[in-house]
């Protein structure tokens, strides 16, 4: 047990009046959920009263029992003042709920169970946006309560007459024994003040005899659950022994919800997730749990990091990973139901994922269309490599030229955008107005213009990183001279083409990283150059030959990273400067299908490549 924990069960301060032992919580929250269990086998008190309405009875006893499949306790909507027929509440039991947690360990250690929301009309609609519950496990249970109250809510009559509701029937308790109150953290002053005075049974209503339980379908999960479905699951196997604290340490869940995702990815489609990625996941995951108002992102946030950075396959696979509940199943007793996000809660988010793979219809084609040729015996098309001379693929390298001159105007823009200059209005508009510095300072009744600095000097040559290659996976080193005046001498570093041929004497193989520079044919064979054995990676190699062929001032270097800060000196020596785009800023759709390169062996494979590249 934690020792705020236990210093917090040790002296209640004003949360122990007399025989009573109030537990204030964030319902649907795991850190609750935990610490709640911690206090109950410690204190294990006789009687354990719960802010859950009274007409759940025995129907909470028997979804108790079915734990760890998750349950749903299903009412019609006749509390409250809506008149909706057939309209139905769905209070799902998840694990890493306090309440539901406190009533299992309750039972566990013999404790007999009260609930004490009367349900004589609806509970009131009080806000329930509670700081980051993760943050109990850096500053302490106590001090997230202590913190909390420093800031009471607003309260109204509903608020006061749903909290003399508790207070009666609390007063109602065994007067000889202790009892121990689990009640929601921002319903905790109100009942505190009720149960300074003895209280009035609250008005009768229409008993409610309905309430029927159902199991929860599998793929309903990720939708109606408050902590996702592999968090509880992690939280589940923590309870039985309550020692492996990393099994529910929200990061370390996350880690390995996507470390999951990312192998069921790399099945599916074949694809494999940069170290790039990872790391621009990373800081787009926290600042969008920055803006909502978090800590630790949601599988929400997770989804949407996993869409915009990788692409829709991905967040589907996030989604899978992070839904995934072992403990459930489809076929049980009782009834199993289907449930959406909006049949539970009030608001929700959505996000649409359109997965593309492959589908059957797409796959069938007429008789008379003709798929890609294939080998008539196994081994054929290696046999017709001669290896005299080897060529690109014209249409690869069109596609390929025209990312290296967008490169190049992307690279301006940056360079025009780091000289652009503010000032206020005088005699001339200058190169327009500043939109958004005249709104910031509107109040000050100015109007502001950009002054635009153009970069003198061009760009002669692009470095393109997808990988530095440290483990050696990418062992095809090439250099090759443009045939024309208007195409780049490239240099490159990919896998093994032949190793994967697609035609006879056409391989596939996938860029690690590329060099391209104008003017043609002056590039010599820059991985045998002892002018640049100095370079620790394949990509320094590049970058050194960048700056050592460059015609014009600027160098474009698109990586995962920046270089070392020796290559600014180098530039410096050699009057040129590397202009350092992240390779994050970029598509990843486009960048995934400027990777694939086809090396040719020999000119006369071009009549026949188209026949066979896709």
């Amino acid at each position: 047990m934690s020792g705020a924990t236990e210093e917090f069960l040790k002296d209640f301060s004003s949360l122990r009046r007399g025989r009573f032992r109030y537990f204030p919580v964030a319902p649907g929250r795991m850190e609750f959920a935990m610490e709640v269990r911690r206090a109950l086998l410690r204190v294990r008190p006789r009687i354990v009263a719960l802010e859950l309405p009274a007409f759940f009875g025995t129907r909470m006893f028997e979804a108790a029992c079915r734990f760890p499949e998750i349950s749903a306790l299903m009412y019609p909507d006749r509390l409250g003042e809506r008149e909706d027929d057939g309209a139905a509440i769905y209070y799902i039991l998840e694990p890493c709920d306090a309440f539901v947690e406190a009533y299992r360990t309750a039972h566990e250690i013999g404790a007999e169970v009260i609930l004490i929301d009367p349900a004589v009309g609806e509970r009131p609609h009080i806000p329930d946006d509670y700081p980051d519950t993760y943050s109990i496990q850096r500053i302490g249970f106590e001090k997230y309560i202590e913190s909390y109250r420093l800031f009471p809510q607003q309260r109204n009559d509903e608020v006061s007459d749903f909290a003399s509701g508790l207070a009666w029937k609390l007063q109602g308790a065994d007067p000889l024994e202790d009892v121990f109150v689990v009640v929601s953290l921002n319903l905790l002053d109100p009942l505190l003040d009720a149960m300074e005075v003895p209280q009035e049974p609250p008005r009768a209503r229409e008993a409610l005899e309905f309430v029927d339980l159902v199991n929860v379908h599998p793929e309903s999960l990720g939708e109606v659950l408050t902590e996702y479905a592999a968090l509880q699951q992690r939280y589940e196997y923590w309870r039985k022994q309550m020692s492996d604290v990393r099994l529910v340490d929200r990061p370390a869940a996350q880690y390995d919800t996507l470390r999951r995702a990312e192998v069921d990815y790399e099945k599916t489609t074949g694809d494999k997730l940069m170290p790039y990625q990872r790391k621009l996941m990373a800081k787009f995951t926290r600042n969008l749990a920055h803006v909502s108002g978090y800590l630790i992102s949601t599988l929400y946030e997770l989804t949407v990091a996993a869409r915009s950075l990788v692409d829709d396959n991905y967040a589907w696979e996030v989604w899978q990973a992070g839904s995934r509940y072992d403990f459930q199943s489809e076929s049980s007793q009782p009834e199993t139901l289907r449930l959406s996000g909006d049949e539970v809660f009030f608001r929700t988010r959505k996000l649409k994922l359109r997965r593309r793979l492959p589908r059957p219809k797409q796959r069938m084609k007429p008789r008379t269309l003709k798929g890609h040729p294939k080998e008539g015996k196994p081994g054929e098309w290696a046999r017709e490599l001669n290896g005299n001379s080897i060529c690109s693929y014209p249409p690869e390298d069109i596609v390929i030229e025209d990312f290296g001159r967008f490169l190049n105007k992307k690279a301006k823009s940056i360079l025009t955008e780091e000289r652009t200059r503010t000032e206020p209005f005088q005699t001339s508009l200058l190169d327009g107005i500043d939109l958004r510095e005249t709104l910031r300072n509107w109040h000050e009744g100015k109007l502001y213009v950009k002054r635009l600095e153009r970069a003198a000097g061009d760009v002669s040559s692009v470095v393109v990183v997808f990988d530095e290659d440290r483990d050696d996976r990418y062992r095809y080193l090439t250099t090759w001279l443009g045939e024309h005046q208007n195409e780049s001498d490239m240099a490159f570093y990919s896998t093994e083409p032949f190793d994967h041929l697609v035609g006879p004497g056409i391989g596939r193989a996938e860029y690690g990283g590329f060099l391209m520079t104008l003017p043609s044919r002056r590039l010599w064979d820059v991985w045998n150059d002892a002018d640049y054995d100095f370079a620790e990676t394949k990509a320094e190699r590049l970058l050194m030959a960048g700056l050592d062929y460059a015609t014009e001032r600027y160098v474009v270097y698109v990586a995962p990273k920046p270089p070392r800060s020796i290559f600014r000196s180098i530039a410096s020596q050699l009057r040129r400067q590397i202009l350092y785009i992240p390779i994050g800023q970029l598509s990843p759709a486009r960048l995934k299908k400027l990777r694939v390169v086809h090396v040719l062996d020999g000119y006369e494979r071009r009549e026949k490549a188209k026949e066979f590249i896709w």
